[in-house]
């Protein structure tokens, strides 16, 4: 299992590439995808795949998740947005890559927001899934981090052998139906998260802190940058993504209909065409500028 380590946690990665006899030699630009909260970079193995002709894919776990949820003897580090940012930027020097493609969903998008407006020289482009902005609410806030930390209390492995287990976890993200063994992978993901990062990251990307900082780091996004929400979306309303979008003109906005929090499983082949089509009007664009 490859790892490298960031700030004393060794964090699990790996490349998606895709590489005929002719391209050998030729040098792909860099996608990294960054995935959100309890699961891991598994679930974008496919949208990896599928991109891999055209980029050299990065897949990693975030700390405290996945496979890089042994947060063993490493640097008291806090579960700030802001640090996962920091972490990204130290894995991207640690592998000697200095311009990316960034590729995010959920609480991970909310990374990457930030990761934009700090790390901007690195960034061509940005794909940010299922995020968005929302309004304070205290009564409702804290009711959220109550119950969220029950949520990840009361975990337990044997939960994977319940019938059907996977199914009713998965209920709330979904409006389509996935694969089984997507849904059993992001259970087990969940299951496995360290309990540290599972509540810290629940009390700092939920917070009245958030609702104030993240629509000013949407202003000030200056890549092109390529907004998707689920049009049924039930932990990230598509109307947030929208009202994001709104606040700057880098921001494109796309929606997928009938899909939930996972539309880039719920609906690859649409999901796809969407980037893809972002990406090749970017370039040329930029092509267009130059």
């Amino acid at each position: 299992m490859p790892l490298i380590n960031v700030r004393g946690v060794d964090h699990y990665y790996e490349w998606v590439r895709s590489t005929s006899p002719d391209e050998s030699e030729k040098s792909k630009p860099v996608m990294v995808f960054v995935h959100g909260w309890g699961g891991s970079g598994k679930y974008w193995q496919n949208i990896a795949i599928a991109l891999s002709s055209e980029y050299d894919c990065l897949i990693y776990d975030l700390r405290g998740f996945g496979r890089s949820n042994d947060l063993g003897e490493g640097e008291s580090i806090g579960y700030e947005l802001e640090e996962y940012v920091e972490d990204l930027a130290i894995l991207l020097a640690n592998l000697n890559i200095n311009r990316v493609y960034l590729h995010a969903h959920s609480m991970g998008a909310s990374i990457a927001t930030l990761f934009l407006n700090r790390y901007e020289h690195l960034v061509e482009k940005a794909i940010l899934t299922c995020n968005g902005i929302f309004e304070y609410d205290e009564k409702a806030f804290a009711a959220f981090h109550k119950f969220g930390g029950y949520v990840v209390k009361f975990r337990y492995n044997w939960f994977l052998k319940v019938p059907f287990a996977d199914q009713m976890f998965m209920a709330r993200f979904l409006s389509r139906p996935i694969a089984k063994s997507d849904r059993l992978e992001f259970l087990a993901d969940f299951l496995l998260a360290n309990y540290d990062a599972a509540l810290g990251t629940i009390l700092t990307s939920v917070s009245k802190q958030a609702v104030i900082e993240m629509p000013k780091e949407f202003k000030k996004i200056n890549v092109p940058t390529l907004m998707i929400s689920g049009e049924k979306d039930q932990i990230i309303p598509a109307e947030m993504g929208r009202q994001a979008s709104m606040l700057n003109d880098k921001l494109e906005y796309q929606e997928i209909t009938n899909t939930g929090h996972f539309p880039m499983l719920e609906a690859e082949a649409i999901y796809l065409e969407k980037v893809k089509n972002f990406l090749c009007a970017s370039s040329i664009f930029a092509n267009a500028q130059n």
